[in-house]
């Protein structure tokens, strides 16, 4: 008689064990997430630290932040299609063991140049990391709205990490050296290493392309030069290098695009892109995470180079917008029960381009209350787009291309990182430059490092006696903060033309509402 009783029960016991099993499985994938965006807000709180420590120039500045990304960018498209090759799980925790070994590296450099070679490291270490958890996911939970709900934790996850970032970090500012931030990774990634053999299941492509090595070289060619090309066009100087680079990155892609046309099992499947919902949710992911990260570029040296808030305080400060990043990604998920897809992601970029015309109407008042309003009104439009472009792009592909796509859509996270620091960090350095008042009695050498960074100016100004040095962080607070309204207007309008042509790309496509 027990026999039978069993057989009823044993469904239903090792469903709900299953169920706990995906969720066990999310719960540990969601360390690295973490850790990847802990460590970019972190570092964006620690400039005026790095600045005063390694005194780097205010390219090398920008080098420091975008070197990471860069080269992730360029190798996210290769190293997933690796894991889809070798295992997903496996290239996580190779990733993990390198970026946590790194990480510990980076704390103890010396010179700008010693940090920005110790991030480049973290980005190939970091672009074996992020395809392996959205590809994981997207094989383990394969019902539909299970998975955009583990995708919504998913991107509350990297929201998360923005918000914690700031607290933790600002706390190791004020007690212990710049370089102990980047020692979070270590603790952050011994739990991933530990339990994810136990139970992160493991999962390739089982019909995988060879290894093509010419393929890797371009798309690393693509993206390097082009970055680079956008960078420098803002520095003072010649345009032809920047202009060449740019044309050499076009030519790489175009040349890319052509090779993986001509080959039975591409590298990358560049057909996805003719795919209209693929295709719009790279850009909605691309320019949100462009509004997010040049947004809190500025906001982070405002608060404490301008306002003079602690590190730890300006973090406390930006903890509300990034909690509704936060929540306004997992209420994105239930107004799809209501509304399509598309249109609450366009309902994001809105918010984006709301958010950055208050600062553009109000941020040469340096009002930190509108500054926060703003913020918070971008977590909100960031929160909601993110999270549904990520899902959308999955969807869009089989479980046996989640790599391929997952890095794809990472890549274009990434993309929209580096532009976020380049394009908007290097406009605002610009408007910096031509516009602070530099003493007249001012060293050749000193009166460049005022010139270069707002965090330079508060490092002269501590040589000078006042009035002097008054005057010079009064002025360099102005042209920071007319820069910023700069910057603000041309990410306003970048905002409103991607929620356009987000709007005009999908309207085509038949969605209903999600029950």
């Amino acid at each position: 008689m027990s026999t039978p009783r069993l057989s009823r029960q044993t469904p239903q016991t090792n469903t709900g064990s299953m169920h706990r099993r995906r969720w066990a499985a999310l719960a540990v994938l969601m360390f690295p997430v973490l850790l990847i965006s802990v460590d970019n807000t972190v570092l964006s709180f620690a400039v005026p630290a790095l600045s005063e420590a390694l005194a780097p120039s205010g390219n090398q500045l920008l080098w420091i932040i975008d070197i990471y990304p860069l080269v992730l960018a360029g190798l996210l498209v290769p190293m997933g299609s690796l894991g889809d090759r070798f295992g997903r799980r496996r290239l996580l925790l190779v990733g993990s063991s390198g970026f946590a070994a790194v990480s510990a590296a980076a704390a103890f450099a010396t010179s700008a140049e010693q940090l920005i070679a110790a991030r480049a490291l973290l980005g190939i270490f970091g672009a074996m990391l992020m395809p392996a958890t959205l590809s994981l996911i997207r094989n383990i939970f394969t019902d539909p709205l299970e998975r955009r709900k583990a995708i919504a934790v998913w991107a509350a996850g990297f929201s998360g990490g923005a918000a914690l970032g700031p607290i933790v970090g600002g706390f190791l500012l004020e007690h212990y050296w710049w370089g102990s931030v980047f020692l979070l990774a270590v603790p952050m990634l011994l739990p991933l290493l530990v339990l994810a053999p136990a139970l992160v299941p493991e999962s390739r492509d089982p019909n995988p392309g060879a290894i093509d090595p010419i393929s890797i070289g371009l798309a690393i060619m693509t993206l390097l030069p082009i970055v680079y090309g956008i960078k420098e066009l803002t520095a003072a100087g010649s345009p032809v290098l920047p202009c060449l680079a740019i044309a050499v990155g076009i030519a790489a892609g175009v040349t890319f695009t052509r090779r993986q046309l001509g080959r039975a099992n591409p590298m990358l499947d560049v057909r996805l892109f003719a795919n209209p919902s693929f295709s719009a949710a790279l850009v909605v992911n691309l320019l949100s995470i462009f509004a997010l990260v040049g947004f809190i570029y500025f906001i982070s040296q405002h608060l404490q180079l301008v306002a003079g808030y602690t590190p730890m305080m300006a973090g406390v400060l930006m903890l509300p917008g990034l909690a509704l990043t936060v929540g306004f990604g997992l209420l994105a998920v239930r107004l799809t029960s209501r509304f399509a897809v598309k249109h609450v992601m366009v309902w994001g970029l809105g918010l984006n381009a709301l958010a950055y015309g208050i600062v553009m109407l109000t941020g040469q008042s340096g009002s930190v209350l509108m500054l926060m309003v703003a913020f918070g009104v971008l977590g909100a439009g960031v929160g909601m787009s993110e999270t549904l472009s990520n899902d959308m792009a999955l969807s869009a592909v089989p479980p046996a291309q989640a790599g391929a796509a997952s890095a794809i859509s990472e890549t274009a996270y990434e993309v929209g990182s580096v532009l976020g620091t380049a394009v908007l960090g290097s406009i605002l350095n610009a408007a910096y430059r031509n516009n602070i008042q530099v003493p007249g009695r001012l060293g050749e050498d000193a009166a460049e490092t005022a010139r270069q960074t707002l965090g330079g100016a508060h490092e002269v100004a501590r040589s000078l006696g006042e009035p002097a040095a008054g005057r010079l962080l009064e002025s360099a607070a102005h042209a920071f903060d007319k820069g910023v309204v700069y910057t603000s207007a041309i990410a306003m309008v970048l905002a409103l033309a991607s929620a356009v042509i987000v709007a005009i790309a999908l309207r085509s496509v038949k969605e209903q509402p999600e029950a």
